[in-house]
């Protein structure tokens, strides 16, 4: 409650309150300039919510003893939600459906709405199906809004209908540029009974990379969508005081090193260190030297190298950066004394205390990629080419492809464009500038620009072969861009604007030209795709493409270039132009002086705000569909986008049966590093896949599929593509690549789906084995809800990805976890046993449960697992079935 600890702040002629963090450190006894910012932003919020004297001082002293009380429980608050599409047509048709269950269990329909601020922004939906002409952004745009109107029809009723729901409009801008650059206040201000109040912004996304807010000195991270709702709904997130990893960046940067390298170099080095469920928080004169810009690129991929969060405290460089983007100087100065006033605000003489500190010198950066098939195996640009080649014969895994090694001479002759062709191993096929994590720095994007600029004057050309694109992930980089004068060297390579949203980066990379897939096909080539973005796990970008290579802009243009991975670029010509020229990459290059007049000339505070003015009302499609007035969704039962699920159907029926652990049966058993991409493609939907079936039956033409991204308001197309990655590979399916599985009481091998319905038909729960990481990637609701929808009562992991694992406990899957040192392997687990969990009616937190694998000669191996509840809610989530169950329960008094 606001009244602990309050303090009094005059700025000009206004007075406020705010919760006074010094004054609870005093009462406790603890020293604040010890305790970092990050945990700073958690005891205000846990002092802010206490409801009683007696919470407070429990929750106070865990916070600011926070080294002594790791793991404690935290409720922490989030100020605002952010969605994205993909994940927040999920939610929005979760509170339909809620409201929905409501009116059926007696309540009102303004029961069910979101109690505090949120933000849903239209990004995810748009696919690259033109690239390379003036046209290619006009086309991208009608034709998302040809294949996503129904789903457009529900986000548009829910902005009418929800309150606190503000919706932002198609081809606007990426999720968490749009943020950073105009949704955040940093300090919210809040008028509690004729008091002004101020307290610090933070934030829970639908999507992983909410960390980038964390670059303006917001706190914020990743959440599955279902606790989101929860959030939203009134409830705390729920999770261990973690432990703070304080990373010293010292000196600077080398000339010709972008914030791109400096990303990929801690990913790779935070990985190393094992961050995951760890905070991270910079500082040290390295942070002091970099631009929020630089700070946004490297908080943006903390889910990349796995902490919860990769803070950057708000300093003078925050100011200013408020200030470029056009924020209001009332507002500025408001956030400053406010900072200031609440030691929020980063000062290097703080002596702050961390769980343990990794040292990063900048001076060290070299240009580099990360790849094949991860974002933490980072390559140094001079040896990628020696590095492709090793991944071709190295054993098949995450980084090798485990084929001989006259794979690498490998050639396809085909036609293209009217024109023979040769297709070779390690042809670049797409080259896109992509992404938040990068098109929000302008240092990277002139970069760029210059080095177009440069390959043009020198006469080079990128080959046909390559799907060049740019898709800015604001309108603000296209105006200093267009101010520079620079964009139609961009175009003469081919990277003309695309769309205003997240494409290649999620797999909305769209076809290839007919004949490069019909070649791709038949030859099975390793080719491979470069890109500014932070996801390159296999499949993503697009099914038939093997190598996917995380670089800046700048290599991405270095790249369509060169036109093969085999390139050394620092050794072989990038190009020859038509005078039989070489041109090598140092030839092209900007230099850091270019880069810098570039982005003192042109990036301004007008850039940005123009680009807002009309961010709610700019787009006309979006102003002119029409919506019904009611205030429960007419759902609409022929629909493929949209559909009620039926997470509420036990409820309202008055079932409250608690969930079967016995005689259950391995679905799939999966090896390390299983993402949620494989759990739960966003892709393209595959015409012989289960989901491919669906739609077929249901009169969808091929054509029409769309993206698994866009139908996750369809349960129906999402179950169906659960495992459905083309890359699974799982243990079960004799071989098979894909979305297989062994139906163990025939043998048979059949689709991951079919074998599902078979085993529900006959009343068989079903588990999932799997290895390290399991569910390390985006965070997706649908892979917890789509292996719940498949009958999946519970995952026996050697570790989990942090979102992932909260996403099965408030969905009701039971995330249990190997003892350490055993494995599948040591334990000689096959998947043909037949398990039963004796699971107490009232567990603990982390507590040992006993399992009874029986084989298939009739012995039985007993073995323990711990359950993978982190705390009490978790446990008052799974016993409710899940956490939406649960607060419906709440609000109904259901028993």
């Amino acid at each position: 409650m606001r009244h602990f600890f309050n303090s009094k702040l005059q700025v000009k002629n206004r007075e406020y309150e705010y919760c006074d963090l010094e004054k609870a450190a005093k009462e406790f006894g603890a020293d604040l300039k010890k305790i970092p910012y990050s945990i700073r932003v958690v005891l205000e919020n846990v002092i802010r919510n206490c409801k009683s004297e007696e919470e407070l001082r429990v929750n106070a002293s865990n916070a600011l003893n926070w080294k002594e009380n790791i793991d404690s429980e935290i409720e922490f608050y989030p100020s605002r939600i952010l969605l994205q599409d993909y994940t927040g047509v999920p939610c929005i048709v979760d509170l339909a459906s809620m409201r929905d269950a409501a009116v059926k269990l007696g309540l009102k329909e303004s029961e069910i709405n979101p109690e505090i601020p949120v933000d849903l922004i239209i990004d995810h939906s748009v696919q690259i199906d033109m690239a390379g002409t003036d046209l290619a952004a006009i086309g991208n745009t009608r034709l998302e809004f040809e294949r996503n109107m129904e789903r457009y029809q529900m986000l548009k009723w829910a902005q009418k209908e929800f309150s606190n729901l503000r919706v932002v409009p198609p081809d606007t801008g990426i999720v968490h540029q749009i943020n950073i650059e105009y949704l955040s206040p940093v300090v919210i201000e809040k008028k509690i009974e004729n008091t002004l109040f101020l307290q610090p912004d933070s934030v829970f996304g639908t999507d992983s990379h909410t960390t980038m807010i964390n670059g303006l000195g917001v706190l914020g991270w990743g959440v599955g969508g279902i606790e989101a709702e929860a959030c939203m709904l009134g409830e705390p997130s729920v999770f261990p005081m973690p432990e703070v990893i304080g990373v010293r960046l010292i000196n600077r940067m080398p000339v010709g090193v972008v914030a791109t390298d400096l990303a990929l170099k801690i990913t790779n080095v935070l990985r190393e260190n094992h961050v995951v469920g760890k905070f991270v928080e910079y500082f040290g004169e390295g942070y002091e030297s970099l631009s929020l810009a630089d700070r946004a690129t490297i908080a943006n991929m903390a889910p990349e190298y796995g902490s919860t969060c990769g803070y950057c405290p708000p300093d003078t460089e925050t100011l200013r950066y408020l200030e470029l983007t056009g924020r209001d100087s009332e507002e500025i100065e408001k956030i400053s004394a406010y900072l200031k006033a609440n030691h929020l605000f980063y000062d290097s003489n703080d002596t702050v205390e961390y769980s343990e500190v990794i040292e990063v010198d900048l001076s060290h950066l070299m240009t580099s990629l990360s790849g094949p098939k991860r974002p933490q195996d980072l390559v140094p640009m001079d040896q990628l080419a020696a590095a492709f080649e090793r991944a071709i014969v190295s054993p098949m895994g995450n980084q090798g492809f485990g084929l001989e090694e006259d794979e690498l001479e490998k050639e396809y002759a085909f036609e293209l464009d009217g024109k023979q062709d040769i297709l070779k191993t390690g042809d670049v096929l797409i080259a896109a500038i992509t992404s938040c994590t990068n098109t929000s720095n302008p240092t990277v994007l002139f970069g760029a620009a210059l080095m177009a600029k440069k390959a043009v004057e020198k006469g080079l050309t990128v080959s046909p072969r390559v799907k060049t694109s740019f898709a800015p992930g604001s309108q603000a980089v296209t105006r200093y861009l267009e101010s520079s004068g620079l964009i139609p060297y961009l175009e003469k390579l081919g990277f003309h604007i695309v769309a205003y949203g997240c494409t290649t980066c999620i797999g909305n990379s769209g076809p290839l030209k007919p004949e490069i897939e019909t070649a791709l096909k038949a030859s099975d080539l390793v080719c491979g795709a470069v890109l500014s973005g932070n996801r390159n796990f296999e499949g993503r970008i697009h099914p038939l493409i093997k190598a996917n290579y995380l670089g800046s802009p700048m290599l991405v243009i270095a790249y369509a270039l060169a036109g093969n991975l085999r390139k050394n670029l620092m050794l072989d010509p990038i190009g020859v132009n038509a005078e039989g020229e070489k041109v090598y990459l140092k030839d092209i290059w900007p230099t850091t002086e270019e880069i810098d007049r570039q982005v003192r000339n042109h990036v301004t505070s007008e850039s940005y705000r123009a680009a807002y003015d009309e961010v709610y009302s700019g787009n006309q499609r979006w102003n002119d569909i029409a919506i019904t007035g009611s205030h429960t969704y007419n759902w609409d039962e022929n629909s493929t986008y949209i559909a009620n699920p039926p997470y509420f159907d036990d409820l309202t029926a008055g079932k409250t049966t608690a969930a079967d652990l016995n005689k259950l049966k391995v679905l799939a058993k999966l090896g390390d590093s299983v993402t949620t991409d494989h759990i739960s493609p966003a892709g393209a939907i595959a015409v012989n896949s289960a989901a491919g079936a669906y739609l077929q039956e249901h009169g969808v033409e091929q054509k029409d599929f769309n993206s698994y991204g866009s139908r996750r308001g369809n349960h129906h197309v999402m179950l169906r593509g659960t495992l459905a990655n083309t890359r699974l590979h799982n243990e079960l399916a004799d071989g098979k690549e894909g979305s297989f599985t062994r139906y163990l009481p025939t043998g048979e091998i059949m689709s991951i789906y079919d074998a599902s319905y078979r085993y529900q038909q006959n009343g068989t729960g079903l588990l999932i084995l799997a290895g390290k990481d399991y569910g390390m990637g985006s965070s997706r609701d649908w892979a917890a809800k789509g292996v719940k929808l498949l009958g999946v009562k519970t995952v026996i992991a050697e570790s989990y990805e942090r979102i992932h694992r909260s996403n099965l406990v408030m969905m009701g899957v039971l995330p249990l976890e190997y003892l350490p040192n055993q494995t599948a392997v040591t334990l000689g687990l096959t998947g043909e046993e037949e398990f039963t969990v004796h699971l107490p009616v009232n567990p603990g937190v982390r507590e040992h449960v006993q399992i009874t694998a029986k084989r298939l000669d009739g012995r039985s191996l007993e073995f323990e697992a711990v359950v993978r509840f982190d705390s009490e809610a978790d446990i008052r989530y799974y016993q409710n079935d899940g956490i939406l169950p649960m607060i419906l329960k709440e609000k109904s008094r259901v028993d």
